[in-house]
């Protein structure tokens, strides 16, 4: 952070404001998220979706609130941070709000001489990112996990099995503490600017580890090995689902640069905001343009997750000078995407949005395209791609198959025919209603009633 030129209060302003607006617009991402799934599953389980995902949101700021960032960022030793309960202001700051006018000028100071930004600006940014990884799961698992189930396991992932990915690559050294194991094995090189691996590849690897332990939809994959077409139900959703998330990104990138108090914040920051933009549009041409050979058609949910691969592809190194590589990037994660929707029907895994492949798999690859124009080390990045993905992969299944034993993971198959919309919460998403005529005559109406009744 380079403050020349500005005073250290309106240094900390700026920054301050950063993450807050930044945070705002990485939350609308949830909106985003749930027009894509609710567009995506069939009408009788849109419902379910709409509070799954305002449900993981809220769980991952209590969850993230009550332990995780703690764990992730305060007094960070080589595997985690701590496990002391909640987050809070910093005694300086606590002491500013409580400061009277002749004290004031005394604790805006001591505030000043501390990290630059407010205590809570800060927590509330890293939070919204752990509502995108546990995102990332729902859509996966659309339409036979069940709700308590689901619930319990965001709680898991953004409680302990987030923070703790964080904590060994981004936690070392912000709040004090050690470098994380990880960043201490690979020299502090392994770089994941926002969150390729750290946050997409963690949501996809738990996502696919749910996958392994629900099972597919019923009637998914055909006994004699084809597979039934389950298109979206609602494009215009979907589509303005992936605006929404298109949109967001700016915020997951653009916020990944920490300030906004400087000359130098500002220029780096607009080339993380090119470079997202680039490599999404690369990421839906490349989508478009290799869709009918790999999947027969040109598949408008292939495309569409062309985009959030490009995005998701460049999230780890969207700081390069050289723009013309974010679109190299993004279109073959573009590429990427598609093969992998391909690849998940060859393995009879049910995936109902594509977020395996638009999240674990472009992530990887992003995380290990920072070699090509952002200054990675190809040893610390494959470091890091294997070791997240073994403990997010492993902790996940572990949890998984625990909730799994203990009380269920999926939906009955009745339930599962009916639709969860109907089933477990009574509303549905879509209702048919039968539009009465306007009788003052209560005989009239009864007679309207059994003409109703009898089809007639």
């Amino acid at each position: 952070m380079n403050e020349v030129g500005i005073g250290a209060e309106a240094s900390f302003v700026l920054n301050t404001f950063a993450f807050l607006i930044w945070g705002a617009l990485v939350m609308w991402m949830c909106a985003g998220f749930t027009m894509l799934e609710a567009g995506s599953v069939r009408t009788k389980n849109a419902s379910m979706i709409c509070l799954k995902n305002i449900g993981l949101y809220s769980i991952a700021g209590l969850a993230f609130y009550l332990i995780g960032f703690n764990l992730m960022y305060v007094d960070v030793g080589q595997l985690f941070g701590s496990w002391e309960l909640f987050v809070r202001s910093s005694a300086e700051e606590q002491a500013l709000l409580a400061s009277d006018d002749a004290a004031r000028a005394a604790a805006t100071a001591a505030v000043l001489s501390g990290d630059g930004y407010s205590s809570m600006s800060n927590w509330f940014f890293q939070m919204v990112f752990v509502a995108t990884a546990a995102s990332i799961v729902s859509g996966a698992l659309a339409e036979r996990v069940k709700l308590w189930t689901f619930f319990g396991f965001v709680g898991v992932l953004t409680a302990i099995i987030y923070p703790i990915v964080g904590a060994w690559t981004w936690g070392g050294g912000w709040l004090g503490g050690e470098e994380g194991w990880l960043a201490e094995l690979t020299g502090a090189t392994f770089k994941d600017f926002a969150g390729s691996t750290i946050v997409h590849s963690t949501g996809g690897w738990a996502a696919l580890a749910g996958a392994l332990v629900v099972g597919p939809r019923v009637g998914k994959f055909r006994a004699n090995g084809t597979v039934k077409p389950t298109p979206p139900s609602n494009i215009p959703a979907v589509t303005l689902g992936v605006f929404i998330l298109w949109l967001g990104w700016f915020g997951f990138n653009g916020g990944s640069q920490l300030a906004l108090a400087s000359a130098l914040d500002a220029v780096a920051m607009s080339n993380v905001l090119a470079n997202t933009n680039l490599a999404a549009a690369a990421g839906v041409i490349a989508a478009v343009s290799v869709s009918r050979s790999i999947l027969g058609r040109v598949d408008l949910l292939a495309v569409l997750n062309g985009a959030i691969a490009g995005l998701v592809s460049i999230t780890a190194g969207p700081d390069m000078i050289d723009h013309w590589w974010a679109i190299l990037i993004g279109a073959v994660g573009g590429v990427v995407v598609v093969a992998g929707i391909k690849l998940l029907e060859i393995m009879r895994l049910d995936d109902v949005v594509g977020a395996i492949p638009a999240h674990l798999f472009a992530g990887v690859w992003g995380t290990l395209a920072v070699c090509i124009a952002s200054g990675g080390n190809f040893a610390a990045q494959l470091i890091g791609v294997v070791a997240i993905g073994v403990f997010a992969f492993g902790a996940s299944y572990v949890v998984w198959f625990l909730l799994d034993q203990l009380v269920g993971a999926r939906v009955s198959t009745r339930v599962e025919e009916l639709g969860q919309d109907t089933s477990e919460l009574g509303i549905e998403a879509y209702p048919e209603f039968v539009v009465m005529p306007d009788h003052d005559d209560e005989a009239d109406f009864a007679r309207a009633k059994e003409a109703e009744a009898e089809g007639k």
